[in-house]
């Protein structure tokens, strides 16, 4: 693993002196692809109809096609067709991989294509959102998901359980990570069903872990990525809580065990909007909150997922030009159905509930509005897959009881801190 890391990195920083593809194609017959990493049929459906439609005002693009990858991996498979000459034009980015592309030269520069575009409203674009994105003032992948992580709850489950809900406690100004703990090791042993999830975890993808920790301030490293945060007193003290949450309290389910909160199987689930179509048919009350307040007070984090156009894709012209009628105002919102868009005329809670029925307004404001404008965007770095697997390697042995917090932490940070001084 630590050699497809390395083999990443080099193929990334090769690519800043390979020549580009941004001109524009020739008149002649053009087909583009997109790597994606999600194979949902509604997504895809909605992709193509962008896709037909786009299609039909430039007849010499005769094909536009979506290959969705797997998400465990895509990193490391999209990086392989590129060093095997089977570049797409397009690719779907994940925000810790961000730095990495962005710097490394295999990006094309989207803001002349974008201010070129017709109503594109590129102006409108937030901030905060395009930050990860740009290298100096140049934009090279466009933010397409901004989706903030919130708390479905099982409100059956609380009430089975005879517990506050969430709603109930944030009425009454008690909705922090103390009470949410609590709460979930009451419905754990009441219910015998987990207490909560925090998706997509399975104690291996660790960044996910920054949904609980920025309660404390904790961050994995400095804002100059040159140090390593992990081994700070916020970090130990959050980390702390979680062990214990884990394995005293057993409000989270331990390592090895599993729980899907969308099959009724646990109280409340740490996760983003997009997973809500997955209650369409659900069996049992539910609700979504804002993550708990820590002690360093409320927070909210991101997770983003950005399209760049690849240089050595065949068509980069035509593909930066499909960009920006994919992404443009009308397509935007309806994108918004399953990504929050980084415009800022879109991000308002009535708007997002046209394209998300199964959330109400004050759902959409408080998770998705708020968390947008105040959110952090979770970990990345350059060199993040090499990094990433040091740091999951050095977490390993947090997840035993009784482990030593602060002596892992330190090691993780023993073990990080020549990658993050490179």
């Amino acid at each position: 693993m630590k050699t497809k890391a390395l083999v990443l990195a080099a193929l990334l920083v090769g690519l800043a002196a390979c020549g580009g593809g941004g001109a524009p194609s020739s008149g002649g017959p053009v087909s583009l692809r997109m790597t994606i990493w999600s194979a949902n049929e509604a997504h895809l459906a909605l992709f193509k109809e962008i896709a037909e439609e786009y299609r039909r005002g430039h007849p010499n693009v005769t094909v536009i096609t979506f290959d969705p990858l797997p998400l465990d991996g895509y990193t490391t498979a999209l990086t392989t067709q590129i060093a095997g000459n089977k570049a797409p034009d397009l690719a779907w980015i994940l925000e810790n991989a961000a730095p990495d592309f962005v710097s490394s030269g295999a990006l094309v520069p989207l803001d002349d294509t974008l201010r070129k575009a017709d109503g594109y409203g590129y102006d409108e674009l937030v901030p905060s959102a395009t930050r990860l994105w740009k290298r100096g003032d140049v934009l090279y992948g466009y933010p397409f998901s901004n989706s903030p992580f919130g708390v479905f709850v099982n409100t059956d489950l609380f009430r089975q359980a005879g517990q506050r809900t969430p709603a109930e406690l944030i009425a009454a100004g008690q909705w922090n990570w103390e009470n949410a703990i609590a709460a979930a090791a009451a419905v754990h042993a009441a219910t015998g069903k987990a207490g909560l999830v925090i998706r997509d975890f399975d104690y291996k993808s660790w960044d996910n872990l920054s949904t609980v920790w920025l309660g404390w301030g904790a961050q994995p490293w400095t804002a100059d990525g040159k140090r390593c945060g992990f081994d700070g007193s916020d970090m130990v003290d959050a980390m702390s809580f979680l062990h214990k949450a884990i394995f005293t309290d057993k409000a989270l389910p331990g390592p090895g065990s599993a729980a899907d909160f969308f099959a009724a199987e646990a109280g409340m689930t740490i996760t983003q909007i997009s997973r809500a179509s997955l209650l369409k048919d659900a069996k049992f009350g539910w609700d979504l909150v804002a993550l708990p307040a820590g002690p360093k007070g409320k927070y909210a984090v991101i997770g983003q997922g950005g399209i760049g156009v690849l240089k050595k894709g065949a068509n980069a012209g035509a593909a930066a030009d499909f960009l920006a009628f994919f992404t443009n105002p009308a397509n935007s919102a309806k994108l918004a159905g399953f990504f929050p868009p980084p415009r800022q005329s879109l991000l308002t809670a009535d708007t997002l509930a046209k394209s998300n029925p199964l959330l109400k307004p004050a759902q959409l404001q408080s998770v998705v509005v708020d968390g947008i404008s105040a959110g952090v965007v979770k970990p990345s770095h350059t060199g993040s897959a090499e990094l990433s697997q040091a740091v999951r390697a050095g977490l390993d042995p947090l997840w035993t009881p009784g482990a030593d917090v602060r002596g892992v932490l330190g090691k993780v940070c023993a073990s990080i801190q020549p990658l993050l001084a490179k």
